[in-house]
């Protein structure tokens, strides 16, 4: 094998690969550093938001990502509703509760999706589409689109999170809850705008994972636990650290056909997920410990 056979079979597809599941680890890590639980029904919003796009796509004859932005905003919504519905009334039980409750609105998310659209596999468009040679790299567009609006929207959540009253609001709610209430910050409208953030983050997750690959209803799920992996191995809380984690994750899942069956490779995210809970359960980036 050669560097540009390595390059276009295994570390492309891999840094696509990681860089869909940044996007849905970066809305894991922003729940738990501010919310504290793990968010179990994460892969099926992200499941829900691609199919809210390819809604819109059938229903108007639009380009897929013309449609992007309504699966954001849908899927946004729909999350703020499910913290309105199921979770506002929660806060103050233990976190395990709530954990459970997501898992429950993770079926429900996947019973709506199913009956809906249907169980059979769908795509955004049909035909093949050839890549580009970029000097012996060979890149499909829709796949340098993904990792651009990877590092777009982390980009944009970077300044965010940095330089804007609200942003600041949440992070102060992220090291120190208590301290952030006594300092006046609206709790309510800081968790809203996590689920906003988070929502959306999904949406562009499970969109980019269907036009790279095709649509199913159990995609999100297959998801979770490689979002999962890239939260803890980056270090959870830290948004960087969920973007290294996925681009990680996904390199790995697909060098690992090398070694082994690719039935097997989802279970490199097990390994890695295991691993850096024993070893190092703060994650590179130092993060907060689940």
């Amino acid at each position: 094998m050669d560097l540009f056979e390595l390059l276009n079979f295994y570390i492309v597809p891999g840094v696509v690969l990681g860089s869909i599941y940044a996007l849905g680890a970066v809305g894991i890590t922003l729940i738990f550093g501010i919310l504290r639980y793990a968010h179990l029904a994460h892969g099926d919003l992200a499941t829900l938001g691609a199919f809210l796009a390819l809604a819109v796509v059938t229903g108007f004859g639009v380009s897929p990502y013309a449609a992007l932005p309504v699966a954001i905003i849908g899927t946004a919504a729909v999350a703020v509703g499910i913290d309105k519905v199921f979770y506002e009334h929660l806060r103050e039980r233990p976190k395990i509760v709530t954990v459970m409750a997501s898992l429950g609105i993770a079926l429900m998310i996947r019973a709506v999706v199913q009956v809906v659209w249907g169980v059979d596999t769908q795509t955004y468009t049909r035909g093949i589409v050839r890549p580009e040679d970029y000097f012996g790299i060979r890149v499909r567009d829709r796949e340098l689109y993904t990792i651009l609006a990877m590092v777009v929207l982390v980009g944009f959540l970077q300044v965010f999170l940095t330089r804007s009253k609200w942003g600041k609001a949440m992070r102060a709610m992220s090291d120190n809850p208590n301290l952030a209430l006594l300092s006046g910050i609206d709790n309510k409208k800081v968790v809203m705008l996590t689920w906003v953030i988070a929502g959306g983050l999904c949406a562009a997750s499970g969109f980019f994972l269907g036009i790279n690959t095709e649509l199913k209803a159990m995609m999100g799920w297959h998801m979770l636990l490689p979002m999962f992996a890239a939260a803890i191995l980056g270090g959870v809380g830290r948004v960087e650290g969920a973007v290294l984690g996925g681009l990680i994750v996904g390199v790995a899942e697909e060098v690992s056909v090398l070694f082994i069956p690719s039935e097997y490779k989802a279970a490199m995210a097990f390994a890695i997920l295991l691993f850096m809970l024993l070893v190092r359960p703060t994650g590179l980036l130092k993060g907060k410990v689940l």
